[in-house]
């Protein structure tokens, strides 16, 4: 599905990725995994077009992407989950999962069934503000309003941040059902390690910028990917 080679960013005049190749496969989930500061967040920026690379391709299901603005790339197929959420404060649920419309066409224009049956608490609270929600909740909406897009390509950034254990363990069951029920990629960048390597089908582990380990986790004893992502 979703396909790099030699990828480059640059923020000014720092580089802050040198080279990234990697795959992530359709009906997998793909785990970026490194210490702060290794480029995980930007390399998701690149993807997603919401911050231009500096070089190197981008393939999407067989077709190679020129750099594109992140609507664009929504239009395309790829939905970001940024860190911090990013939700609508002041609009209600139900009006920020309707934000997700602008990628479909009017006849495409509902809120699927689905939504609310791996959040069931976002049809509860359909009326309350963003705002009002729950860090865990806000998560949840976020993950659900990406999903109302029809991804073929799902980027998530670090969704544990800040989520009480309860709603960490809601998370992971819903990226699994999404890898088993949805024609999709998903790309998963995550400090918590065992919710991270628990749900990775391949592993990707950056240091400085550059690619340390990648392959089908089956094929990486877990201690080595342990060893790469601590800080030294």
């Amino acid at each position: 599905m979703l396909k790099l080679t030699d990828l480059t960013l640059h923020y000014g005049h720092s580089r802050i990725l040198n080279g990234i190749s990697m795959e992530a496969k359709q009906g997998e989930v793909t785990c970026v995994m490194g210490a702060n500061g290794v480029g995980k967040t930007s390399l998701l920026k690149a993807i997603s077009g919401t911050h231009a690379r500096s070089g190197g391709e981008v393939e999407l299901d067989g077709d190679q992407l020129p750099i594109l603005p992140a609507h664009r790339m929504a239009w395309k197929g790829v939905a970001y989950v940024p860190q911090g959420r990013e939700i609508f404060q002041l609009l209600t649920v139900r009006e920020n999962l309707e934000a997700g419309f602008s990628c479909l066409p009017s006849s495409e224009h509902f809120i699927p069934d689905e939504i609310f049956d791996l959040f069931p608490v976002l049809k509860q609270m359909q009326s309350r503000r963003g705002g009002d929600l729950s860090g865990g909740q806000q998560q949840q909406l976020a993950i659900a309003r990406a999903l109302i897009t029809k991804p073929r390509l799902l980027l998530l950034d670090e969704p544990t941040e800040g989520i009480q254990p309860n709603i960490i363990q809601q998370i992971g069951e819903a990226i699994r059902h999404l890898r088993t029920t949805r024609e999709m990629a998903i790309v998963l960048v995550e400090q918590y390690f065992d919710f991270a390597y628990d749900l990775a089908d391949r592993l990707v582990v950056l240091r400085r910028g550059e690619v340390m380990i990648k392959g089908a986790k089956r094929d990486l004893m877990r201690d080595q990917v342990l060893q790469a992502v601590t800080v030294k």
